[in-house]
Protein backbone atom coordinates (compact mmCIF):
# COMPACT_ATOMS: atom_id res chain seq x y z
CA UNK A 1 0.00 0.00 0.00
CA UNK A 2 1.77 3.45 -1.32
CA UNK A 3 1.49 6.06 0.45
CA UNK A 4 -0.56 9.11 -2.02
CA UNK A 5 1.90 11.70 -2.49
CA UNK A 6 3.32 13.92 0.05
CA UNK A 7 1.20 15.86 2.31
CA UNK A 8 2.09 18.66 4.65
CA UNK A 9 -1.40 18.22 6.84
CA UNK A 10 -4.21 15.75 6.89
CA UNK A 11 -7.40 17.50 8.49
CA UNK A 12 -10.10 14.39 9.54
CA UNK A 13 -13.59 15.74 10.01
CA UNK A 14 -16.08 18.09 7.83
CA UNK A 15 -17.74 19.95 10.84
CA UNK A 16 -17.48 23.81 10.98
CA UNK A 17 -13.98 23.34 12.82
CA UNK A 18 -12.71 20.81 10.42
CA UNK A 19 -13.26 22.94 7.46
CA UNK A 20 -11.50 25.98 9.10
CA UNK A 21 -8.62 24.29 10.10
CA UNK A 22 -8.54 23.47 6.64
CA UNK A 23 -8.88 26.56 5.09
CA UNK A 24 -6.37 27.68 7.79
CA UNK A 25 -4.08 25.38 6.59
CA UNK A 26 -3.70 25.88 3.19
CA UNK A 27 -3.95 29.56 3.36
CA UNK A 28 -0.98 29.42 5.27
CA UNK A 29 0.81 27.43 2.59
CA UNK A 30 0.39 23.85 3.30
CA UNK A 31 -1.21 21.21 1.23
CA UNK A 32 -3.75 19.56 2.44
CA UNK A 33 -6.27 16.75 2.63
CA UNK A 34 -9.50 16.89 4.11
CA UNK A 35 -11.29 13.83 4.94
CA UNK A 36 -14.69 13.74 5.65
CA UNK A 37 -18.56 13.45 4.23
CA UNK A 38 -20.27 16.12 2.21
CA UNK A 39 -21.38 18.93 4.58
CA UNK A 40 -24.99 18.39 5.81
CA UNK A 41 -27.18 21.04 4.91
CA UNK A 42 -30.14 20.07 7.00
CA UNK A 43 -28.38 21.58 10.48
CA UNK A 44 -30.97 23.60 11.85
CA UNK A 45 -28.93 25.18 14.53
CA UNK A 46 -27.05 28.40 14.69
CA UNK A 47 -24.09 29.89 16.12
CA UNK A 48 -22.93 32.73 17.34
CA UNK A 49 -19.73 33.18 16.37
CA UNK A 50 -17.74 36.40 18.58
CA UNK A 51 -15.87 39.49 17.13
CA UNK A 52 -12.18 37.79 16.91
CA UNK A 53 -13.67 34.84 15.62
CA UNK A 54 -15.37 36.91 12.82
CA UNK A 55 -11.84 38.61 11.89
CA UNK A 56 -10.43 35.00 11.89
CA UNK A 57 -13.24 34.04 9.77
CA UNK A 58 -12.91 37.40 7.23
CA UNK A 59 -9.06 36.51 6.92
CA UNK A 60 -10.08 33.12 5.29
CA UNK A 61 -13.09 34.67 2.66
CA UNK A 62 -16.25 33.29 4.28
CA UNK A 63 -17.35 35.92 6.32
CA UNK A 64 -18.93 37.94 3.36
CA UNK A 65 -21.32 35.36 2.22
CA UNK A 66 -23.25 34.47 5.52
CA UNK A 67 -23.46 38.29 6.86
CA UNK A 68 -26.32 39.21 5.39
CA UNK A 69 -28.20 35.88 6.80
CA UNK A 70 -26.68 36.26 10.44
CA UNK A 71 -27.88 38.85 13.56
CA UNK A 72 -25.98 41.01 15.63
CA UNK A 73 -25.91 40.50 19.22
CA UNK A 74 -25.69 44.25 20.30
CA UNK A 75 -26.60 43.14 23.87
CA UNK A 76 -26.12 39.94 26.13
CA UNK A 77 -28.57 39.60 28.74
CA UNK A 78 -28.62 36.85 32.02
CA UNK A 79 -32.20 36.12 34.08
CA UNK A 80 -32.71 34.31 36.78
CA UNK A 81 -35.88 32.22 36.12
CA UNK A 82 -35.35 29.71 38.76
CA UNK A 83 -37.79 29.41 41.35
CA UNK A 84 -35.19 29.51 44.79
CA UNK A 85 -34.57 31.20 47.66
CA UNK A 86 -31.64 32.86 46.74
CA UNK A 87 -32.23 34.66 43.00
CA UNK A 88 -29.85 36.98 41.22
CA UNK A 89 -30.97 40.30 39.55
CA UNK A 90 -30.87 40.67 35.43
CA UNK A 91 -27.14 41.13 34.41
CA UNK A 92 -27.33 43.23 30.83
CA UNK A 93 -23.96 43.31 28.66
CA UNK A 94 -24.36 46.29 26.53
CA UNK A 95 -21.32 45.96 23.73
CA UNK A 96 -21.61 49.80 23.43
CA UNK A 97 -19.18 49.29 27.30
CA UNK A 98 -16.26 48.06 25.76
CA UNK A 99 -16.52 50.22 22.47
CA UNK A 100 -17.55 47.40 20.55
CA UNK A 101 -21.17 47.78 17.72
CA UNK A 102 -22.55 44.34 18.77
CA UNK A 103 -20.34 41.50 20.48
CA UNK A 104 -20.81 38.70 17.73
CA UNK A 105 -22.42 37.26 15.08
CA UNK A 106 -25.78 34.65 15.20
CA UNK A 107 -25.13 32.23 12.22
CA UNK A 108 -27.20 29.57 11.09
CA UNK A 109 -25.04 26.46 10.87
CA UNK A 110 -26.53 25.43 7.35
CA UNK A 111 -24.88 28.92 5.68
CA UNK A 112 -21.74 28.80 7.74
CA UNK A 113 -21.10 25.34 6.60
CA UNK A 114 -22.22 25.83 2.88
CA UNK A 115 -19.85 29.15 2.79
CA UNK A 116 -17.18 27.00 4.35
CA UNK A 117 -17.54 23.55 2.18
CA UNK A 118 -17.50 26.75 -1.20
CA UNK A 119 -14.44 27.78 0.19
CA UNK A 120 -12.52 24.41 0.47
CA UNK A 121 -14.03 23.34 -2.79
CA UNK A 122 -12.26 26.35 -4.49
CA UNK A 123 -8.88 26.04 -2.62
CA UNK A 124 -6.26 25.00 -5.16
CA UNK A 125 -4.50 23.85 -1.59
CA UNK A 126 -7.41 21.51 -0.77
CA UNK A 127 -7.68 17.87 -1.63
CA UNK A 128 -11.06 16.97 -0.17
CA UNK A 129 -11.69 12.92 -0.28
CA UNK A 130 -15.69 12.15 0.43
CA UNK A 131 -15.33 9.65 3.25
CA UNK A 132 -14.08 8.22 6.30
CA UNK A 133 -10.92 7.37 7.97
CA UNK A 134 -10.98 3.49 8.44
CA UNK A 135 -7.88 3.29 10.47
CA UNK A 136 -5.13 5.73 12.15
CA UNK A 137 -1.34 4.58 11.75
CA UNK A 138 0.96 7.29 13.80
CA UNK A 139 4.27 7.05 13.29
CA UNK A 140 7.79 8.61 14.73
CA UNK A 141 8.04 10.50 11.26
CA UNK A 142 4.51 10.73 9.41
CA UNK A 143 0.82 10.11 10.51
CA UNK A 144 -0.90 7.49 7.79
CA UNK A 145 -4.37 7.76 6.97
CA UNK A 146 -5.89 4.40 5.36
CA UNK A 147 -9.26 5.04 3.76
CA UNK A 148 -12.01 2.33 3.00
CA UNK A 149 -10.37 2.09 -0.33
CA UNK A 150 -7.16 1.18 1.06
CA UNK A 151 -5.62 4.29 -0.10
CA UNK A 152 -3.01 5.41 2.72
CA UNK A 153 -2.53 9.79 3.16
CA UNK A 154 0.77 9.82 4.50
CA UNK A 155 1.30 13.39 6.39
CA UNK A 156 3.76 15.46 8.50
CA UNK A 157 0.65 16.13 10.82
CA UNK A 158 -2.83 15.31 10.97
CA UNK A 159 -5.76 17.48 12.76
CA UNK A 160 -8.03 15.96 14.42
CA UNK A 161 -12.15 17.59 14.43
CA UNK A 162 -13.63 15.03 14.13
CA UNK A 163 -16.19 15.15 16.77
CA UNK A 164 -16.38 14.66 20.72
CA UNK A 165 -15.26 10.81 20.00
CA UNK A 166 -12.48 11.70 17.92
CA UNK A 167 -10.80 8.55 16.41
CA UNK A 168 -8.21 10.67 15.67
CA UNK A 169 -7.59 11.63 18.98
CA UNK A 170 -7.88 7.90 20.67
CA UNK A 171 -5.22 6.40 17.76
CA UNK A 172 -3.12 9.12 19.45
CA UNK A 173 -3.21 7.27 22.96
CA UNK A 174 -4.72 10.27 24.33
CA UNK A 175 -7.00 9.23 26.78
CA UNK A 176 -10.04 11.87 28.43
CA UNK A 177 -12.20 12.60 31.25
CA UNK A 178 -15.48 12.25 30.74
CA UNK A 179 -18.61 13.55 32.80
CA UNK A 180 -22.40 12.91 31.34
CA UNK A 181 -24.53 15.48 32.29
CA UNK A 182 -28.52 14.53 33.58
CA UNK A 183 -29.39 17.04 31.13
CA UNK A 184 -30.47 17.47 27.11
CA UNK A 185 -30.47 20.24 25.06
CA UNK A 186 -33.67 20.62 22.92
CA UNK A 187 -32.83 23.09 19.93
CA UNK A 188 -35.09 25.14 17.57
CA UNK A 189 -35.76 28.00 15.66
CA UNK A 190 -39.23 29.65 16.37
CA UNK A 191 -40.60 33.23 15.36
CA UNK A 192 -42.01 36.37 17.45
CA UNK A 193 -44.39 39.37 17.19
CA UNK A 194 -42.36 41.65 19.22
CA UNK A 195 -38.78 43.05 17.89
CA UNK A 196 -35.54 41.46 19.80
CA UNK A 197 -33.76 44.06 19.60
CA UNK A 198 -30.48 42.38 18.96
CA UNK A 199 -30.99 41.26 22.33
CA UNK A 200 -30.02 37.76 22.91
CA UNK A 201 -31.24 36.47 26.61
CA UNK A 202 -30.20 33.57 28.97
CA UNK A 203 -32.37 32.55 30.94
CA UNK A 204 -31.44 30.19 33.89
CA UNK A 205 -33.26 27.83 35.47
CA UNK A 206 -33.02 24.40 37.52
CA UNK A 207 -32.12 22.50 34.49
CA UNK A 208 -30.12 24.51 32.91
CA UNK A 209 -29.92 27.82 30.62
CA UNK A 210 -32.99 28.45 28.30
CA UNK A 211 -31.09 30.54 25.68
CA UNK A 212 -32.45 33.00 23.27
CA UNK A 213 -30.45 34.23 20.26
CA UNK A 214 -31.69 37.01 17.78
CA UNK A 215 -31.82 35.98 13.73
CA UNK A 216 -32.31 38.13 11.12
CA UNK A 217 -36.31 39.65 11.28
CA UNK A 218 -38.61 38.75 14.14
CA UNK A 219 -36.89 35.30 14.11
CA UNK A 220 -34.24 33.81 17.10
CA UNK A 221 -33.26 30.47 17.84
CA UNK A 222 -33.14 28.65 21.15
CA UNK A 223 -31.06 26.03 22.56
CA UNK A 224 -33.58 24.73 25.99
CA UNK A 225 -31.61 22.65 28.36
CA UNK A 226 -33.73 20.17 30.01
CA UNK A 227 -33.98 16.74 31.43
CA UNK A 228 -33.86 14.07 28.89
CA UNK A 229 -37.04 13.04 29.80
CA UNK A 230 -38.16 16.36 29.68
CA UNK A 231 -36.46 16.64 26.08
CA UNK A 232 -38.56 13.75 25.03
CA UNK A 233 -41.64 15.08 26.33
CA UNK A 234 -41.11 18.52 24.47
CA UNK A 235 -40.02 16.79 21.07
CA UNK A 236 -43.41 15.09 21.55
CA UNK A 237 -45.63 17.92 21.43
CA UNK A 238 -47.01 19.35 18.27
CA UNK A 239 -45.81 23.02 17.21
CA UNK A 240 -48.77 24.74 18.66
CA UNK A 241 -47.98 23.48 22.17
CA UNK A 242 -44.64 23.67 22.00
CA UNK A 243 -44.13 26.72 21.15
CA UNK A 244 -46.94 27.62 24.15
CA UNK A 245 -44.29 25.97 26.72
CA UNK A 246 -41.49 27.92 24.73
CA UNK A 247 -43.67 31.20 25.08
CA UNK A 248 -44.36 30.75 28.67
CA UNK A 249 -40.57 29.95 29.72
CA UNK A 250 -39.71 33.40 28.01
CA UNK A 251 -42.60 34.80 30.29
CA UNK A 252 -44.10 36.18 26.72
CA UNK A 253 -40.60 38.91 26.00
CA UNK A 254 -41.15 38.28 22.93
CA UNK A 255 -45.12 38.06 22.31
CA UNK A 256 -46.44 35.85 20.92
CA UNK A 257 -44.19 32.60 19.42
CA UNK A 258 -44.34 30.54 16.39
CA UNK A 259 -42.10 27.23 17.02
CA UNK A 260 -40.52 26.34 13.25
CA UNK A 261 -40.59 22.95 11.90
CA UNK A 262 -37.57 21.00 12.35
CA UNK A 263 -36.30 20.41 15.82
CA UNK A 264 -33.47 18.97 17.30
CA UNK A 265 -31.89 17.05 20.84
CA UNK A 266 -28.47 16.42 21.97
CA UNK A 267 -27.40 14.77 25.39
CA UNK A 268 -24.83 17.38 26.93
CA UNK A 269 -21.48 16.05 28.64
CA UNK A 270 -18.06 17.43 29.57
CA UNK A 271 -15.31 15.88 27.57
CA UNK A 272 -11.70 17.11 28.17
CA UNK A 273 -8.66 15.10 26.29
CA UNK A 274 -5.18 14.70 29.32
CA UNK A 275 -3.46 16.09 26.56
CA UNK A 276 -4.38 18.09 23.31
CA UNK A 277 -1.47 16.83 20.94
CA UNK A 278 0.57 13.59 20.78
CA UNK A 279 2.24 11.54 18.13
CA UNK A 280 1.67 13.57 15.11
CA UNK A 281 -1.97 14.50 15.99
CA UNK A 282 -3.26 17.69 17.10
CA UNK A 283 -6.78 17.97 18.35
CA UNK A 284 -9.24 21.20 17.38
CA UNK A 285 -12.60 21.88 18.30
CA UNK A 286 -14.76 19.08 20.04
CA UNK A 287 -11.93 16.61 20.01
CA UNK A 288 -10.32 19.26 22.20
CA UNK A 289 -13.15 20.48 24.24
CA UNK A 290 -16.82 19.55 24.88
CA UNK A 291 -18.87 21.40 27.67
CA UNK A 292 -22.35 22.67 27.96
CA UNK A 293 -24.08 25.27 25.50
CA UNK A 294 -23.14 28.11 28.03
CA UNK A 295 -22.01 31.55 27.13
CA UNK A 296 -21.27 30.59 23.30
CA UNK A 297 -18.12 29.26 23.89
CA UNK A 298 -17.69 26.34 22.31
CA UNK A 299 -16.63 27.18 18.45
CA UNK A 300 -15.03 30.37 19.28
CA UNK A 301 -12.56 28.18 21.51
CA UNK A 302 -12.33 26.03 18.37
CA UNK A 303 -11.56 28.75 16.19
CA UNK A 304 -8.36 29.62 18.28
CA UNK A 305 -7.30 26.19 18.85
CA UNK A 306 -7.38 26.27 14.92
CA UNK A 307 -5.55 30.36 14.74
CA UNK A 308 -3.16 28.73 17.73
CA UNK A 309 -1.90 25.55 15.85
CA UNK A 310 -1.48 27.17 12.14
CA UNK A 311 0.61 29.96 13.93
CA UNK A 312 2.74 27.21 15.77
CA UNK A 313 3.00 24.44 13.13
CA UNK A 314 3.91 27.68 10.68
CA UNK A 315 7.30 28.47 12.73
CA UNK A 316 7.97 24.30 12.44
CA UNK A 317 7.03 24.32 8.46
CA UNK A 318 9.95 21.73 7.72
CA UNK A 319 7.68 19.31 9.63
CA UNK A 320 4.79 20.84 11.18
CA UNK A 321 3.96 17.59 13.26
CA UNK A 322 7.11 16.97 15.41
CA UNK A 323 6.85 16.94 18.77
CA UNK A 324 8.50 20.12 19.57
CA UNK A 325 5.35 22.09 17.64
CA UNK A 326 2.87 19.74 19.04
CA UNK A 327 4.10 20.57 22.42
CA UNK A 328 4.27 24.30 22.02
CA UNK A 329 0.27 24.09 21.12
CA UNK A 330 -0.11 21.67 24.19
CA UNK A 331 1.18 24.49 26.16
CA UNK A 332 -0.06 27.33 24.32
CA UNK A 333 -3.89 25.51 24.65
CA UNK A 334 -4.03 24.26 28.11
CA UNK A 335 -5.10 27.86 29.60
CA UNK A 336 -7.80 28.94 27.89
CA UNK A 337 -9.32 25.68 27.16
CA UNK A 338 -9.32 24.79 31.04
CA UNK A 339 -10.34 28.05 32.18
CA UNK A 340 -13.54 27.70 29.73
CA UNK A 341 -14.39 24.28 30.14
CA UNK A 342 -14.15 24.91 34.05
CA UNK A 343 -15.74 28.25 34.18
CA UNK A 344 -19.13 27.00 31.88
CA UNK A 345 -19.02 23.47 34.15
CA UNK A 346 -19.07 25.30 37.68
CA UNK A 347 -21.66 27.51 36.36
CA UNK A 348 -23.94 24.50 34.98
CA UNK A 349 -23.37 22.34 38.30
CA UNK A 350 -24.24 25.99 40.17
CA UNK A 351 -27.86 25.65 38.20
CA UNK A 352 -28.39 22.47 39.13
CA UNK A 353 -27.79 22.61 42.45
CA UNK A 354 -29.91 22.89 45.49
CA UNK A 355 -27.44 23.82 47.94
CA UNK A 356 -27.89 27.00 49.51
CA UNK A 357 -24.03 28.31 49.21
CA UNK A 358 -23.92 27.45 45.27
CA UNK A 359 -27.20 29.65 45.05
CA UNK A 360 -25.39 32.64 47.31
CA UNK A 361 -22.19 32.02 45.65
CA UNK A 362 -23.76 32.33 41.77
CA UNK A 363 -26.18 35.20 42.95
CA UNK A 364 -23.44 37.41 44.59
CA UNK A 365 -21.12 36.70 41.49
CA UNK A 366 -24.00 38.02 38.67
CA UNK A 367 -24.76 40.88 41.52
CA UNK A 368 -20.97 42.25 41.55
CA UNK A 369 -20.83 41.88 38.00
CA UNK A 370 -24.41 43.98 36.73
CA UNK A 371 -23.21 46.61 39.71
CA UNK A 372 -19.46 47.14 39.24
CA UNK A 373 -18.67 48.82 35.61
CA UNK A 374 -15.30 48.13 35.34
CA UNK A 375 -15.56 44.35 36.14
CA UNK A 376 -18.58 44.06 33.63
CA UNK A 377 -16.34 45.53 31.18
CA UNK A 378 -13.41 43.06 32.27
CA UNK A 379 -15.54 39.83 31.93
CA UNK A 380 -17.03 41.41 28.50
CA UNK A 381 -13.50 41.57 26.70
CA UNK A 382 -12.25 38.14 28.07
CA UNK A 383 -16.10 36.70 26.89
CA UNK A 384 -14.75 37.70 23.71
CA UNK A 385 -10.54 37.07 23.44
CA UNK A 386 -8.65 35.82 26.40
CA UNK A 387 -6.30 38.33 27.89
CA UNK A 388 -7.95 41.15 26.75
CA UNK A 389 -9.31 41.97 29.27
CA UNK A 390 -6.50 42.41 31.47
CA UNK A 391 -4.59 43.84 28.62
CA UNK A 392 -7.42 47.07 28.63
CA UNK A 393 -6.84 47.17 32.04
CA UNK A 394 -2.78 47.26 32.05
CA UNK A 395 -3.08 50.30 28.78
CA UNK A 396 -5.60 52.55 31.45
CA UNK A 397 -3.02 51.77 34.35
CA UNK A 398 -0.13 52.89 32.11
CA UNK A 399 -1.92 56.05 30.71
CA UNK A 400 -2.82 56.84 34.11
CA UNK A 401 0.82 56.93 34.78
CA UNK A 402 2.32 58.73 32.01
CA UNK A 403 3.28 61.55 32.37
CA UNK A 404 1.40 64.85 30.80
CA UNK A 405 2.70 67.61 29.40
CA UNK A 406 1.42 70.94 29.21
CA UNK A 407 0.55 74.38 30.13
CA UNK A 408 0.05 75.36 33.77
Amino acid sequence: MEPAGTIDVVVAGTGPAGLTAALAAAHAGFSVHLIGPAVNSGDRRTTALMVPALHYMESLGVLGPVEARAAPLRTMRIVDATRRLIRSPVVTFHASEIGESFFGLNIPNRYLNDALAKAVAEHPGIEWHETFVERWEPGSDRVRAILPDGKCLSAALAIAADGRLSPAREAAGISTYTHPYPQAALVLNFTHTRPHGFISTEFHTETGPFTQVPLPGDRSSLVWVVRPETADELMALDDEALSRRAEERMQSMLGRVTVEPGRQVYPLSATLPRRFARNRIALVGEAAHVFPPIGAQGLNLGIRDIQQLIEIVATHRSDPGAAPALSAYDRARRPDILARSGAVGLLNQSLLSNLLPAQILRSAGLSILGGFAPLRALFMREGLKPGSGLAAIGDTLRSGLRPHYGSH
